[in-house]
Parts: C-alpha cells; structure tokens; sequence
C-alpha cells in the first residue's frame, strides 16, 4: 500500500501536469482571441537584452498599445483550436441507445491518453454553502448538472448552459443563479446548523457571488455534458480534482467556473468536525492542504487515446441512492467507494 508521502507526490504530480496543459490550452486560446498580445511578445524576445525596460511612468500612461479582443463566434474559435491543439469539443445527439441520453459531448480530433478534455464549468459550492444551492436540500431536483468532489465541493454546470459568443462578466445577473428562497426578499429558513453556521461563517454579502469576466467561447468548457457509458461501453475521461491557483491572473478568464460565497483566492482551509465543515485561518506551508488561493474546480482526463468519438464518464452514482433505468455500473465494487457523484442527466 502507498504511503501518504507516496499518495501525495503521485497528487502533486497530477495537479503540474494538468496545470501544465491548461497552461498551454490558455496560450492557444490567447494566440486565437488576443493575437496582438502574442506578436507584442513576439518583438519584446527579439531586442537586445541591453534595451533599457520601458519605466512604470510610460507603463500607466499607455504607451505601449492595448491587446485587441478578436470578434470570432464560438463556432470559429472552436475550429482554431482543433487546427491548433489537434481536438475540439462539440454536442450532437448521444449514440447511447436509450430515449433520454439526449446530446452528448463528441471529440472532433484525436487526444492522447493523460489529455485534458474538458473542465467541468458553473458555480463552485463549499460545504459552508450548500444550503444556497439552488431548490436545496433537493438540490437534483431538475438539475442533472451537478457534481461533487472528493472534498464535498460542489460544482453546479446547470447555469453555463451550452457556452456563448462573447467574454463577458459572468455571475448571478448572467447565470441566472439564485438563492433557494421562493421568497427573495426573506432571508433563509433557519435550521440548527444554519444557526451553528451563523456563529462560525461570515455573513454572506449581497448574492455571495464575485462577478468574474470569463471567456464564454471555450470549446471545452462543455465537460457537463459527457454521458454515462451504456451497458457494455467503457468510459474513456475520468475526472481529476484541478485546484487552479488564482495567482495566475492571465489565465483565469479561461477558467469556467466561479465561487460561490466571499471573494475568490481567500486561501482559507476547511477542516471536518462530526457533520460540520470549520473554516481555518491562513495559508498552510508544506503541507500540501492549500499552497496559497486557489479554486477548486474540475476537469475531465482521458484514460485512453481518443478519436473523434463520444466522450463517456462513469457517474458513479452511489448504493444508497435509487438508480435510474438507464444507468449500469461500470464496477460495482468501485462504486461502493464512492469519491464523486454526477446527479442523472438522462
């Protein structure tokens, strides 16, 4: 058995390799939207290492000219990326043969195995905010665009939608996120634990959201829309926790997910106690729990090559809840461990 000192380098090692290529990925997407930024690089390599640096003064006042945002529909920028990284995402109907698979996330390309596919996109939930999922506590009800981490985050894809055309500010207004209350101007209905919680958390402000500017053209922003395989079928991604660290500031804007409650990069670590997620001060050092703020999200990694075929994801759904017709464990042993669970889509 691997010891913790093993378990953590092996997590360690996934986390730089998927930073790695969504570092890439962001690069392409760069070159694709923002191509002045990469030919304004592209000069600054070439002068001589003796050329003085331009001074802050002519920094704030603009001398040197403004990136231009390139007007290209989704669609567009979706074929670039493929001539680019060799694979893109789109939705079609599923091949799945049952009358609810409805559509299915495709790989127009090919990928290696270890590829990332897609990000799982929408709104981050901490255990400290579950009681803010939209309709909780049945938070699935009429929502199959949820999915939890080992952690207990949870990530709510339903208001991301089938991605956009534009970068934009993207947050409750946009998303159409709301808090479970039918009546909006009464606060939540209190419980014990909402009372516990009162003491422990921060009161949230205004909706709990922080409005981020994100690129609503990202061709693999469409990881929600991966089907569980049918009967008989393997799944070729798997999902890997992707915690992207908030520092790095040029990349964010590709990165589709936003947090609900207090501001993005806090960096606070959470410790559990019986039923109850304890926010604890600080950032830790070396050991592993947080290395500075960071965003818990998602992304969806290829098991094997893939090649222009139906992405599928084993869902996972665990024993103690009722399956539905349709769904057929990939490995019943496995799925009584269960790490993460994707509420039904079909």
């Amino acid at each position: 058995m691997a010891s913790k000192a093993e378990l953590s380098d092996q997590e360690r090692q996934v986390q730089e390799n998927i930073h790695s290529q969504i570092t890439n990925f962001c690069t392409s997407m760069d070159e694709i939207l923002l191509p002045d930024l990469k030919q304004t690089h592209d000069k600054s390599s070439q002068k001589d290492a003796t050329t003085p640096r331009p001074s802050g003064l002519s920094l704030a006042i603009g001398r040197n000219p403004p990136t231009t945002l390139i007007l290209l529909t989704f669609t567009e920028v979706s074929q670039k990326l493929k001539e680019m990284t060799g694979y893109t995402l789109e939705l079609k109907p599923s091949q799945i043969p049952h009358e609810k698979a409805g559509q299915g996330l495709f790989m127009d390309g090919e990928a290696d195995v270890g590829s990332v596919i897609a990000f799982y996109p929408g709104v981050i939930y901490s255990p400290a905010y579950y009681r803010y999922i939209p309709r909780y506590p049945r938070i699935n009800t009429q929502n199959p665009y949820l999915i939890t981490r080992y952690d207990g985050t949870i990530i709510n894809a339903q208001p991301w939608g089938t991605c956009g055309e534009t970068r934009e500010p993207w947050g409750p207004s946009r998303s159409r996120v709301h808090q479970s209350n039918p009546d909006p101007g009464s606060p939540p209905s209190e419980t014990g634990s909402d009372r516990v919680w009162k003491m422990l958390s921060k009161p949230l402000k205004g909706s709990g959201f922080d409005t981020e500017v994100l690129e609503r053209r990202n061709p693999l922003s469409l990881g929600h829309f991966a089907n569980h395989p049918a009967k008989g079928m393997e799944p070729n991604v798997m999902v890997c926790p992707y915690d992207f660290p908030l520092s790095e500031k040029g990349m964010r804007v590709y990165v589709p997910n936003i947090v609900f409650g207090g501001r993005e990069g806090e960096g606070v670590k959470k410790k559990r106690f019986g039923s109850f997620w304890f926010k604890s001060g600080g950032v830790s050092g070396n050991n592993g729990e947080v290395e500075g703020p960071v965003m818990k999200s998602l992304a969806l990694v290829a098991t094997r090559a893939v090649c222009n075929e139906e992405i599928y994801l084993n869902y996972r759904l665990s024993n103690s809840k009722r399956r539905p017709e349709w769904y057929h464990p990939v490995d019943e042993e496995e799925e009584a461990d269960t790490v993460f669970v994707v509420t039904v889509r079909m």
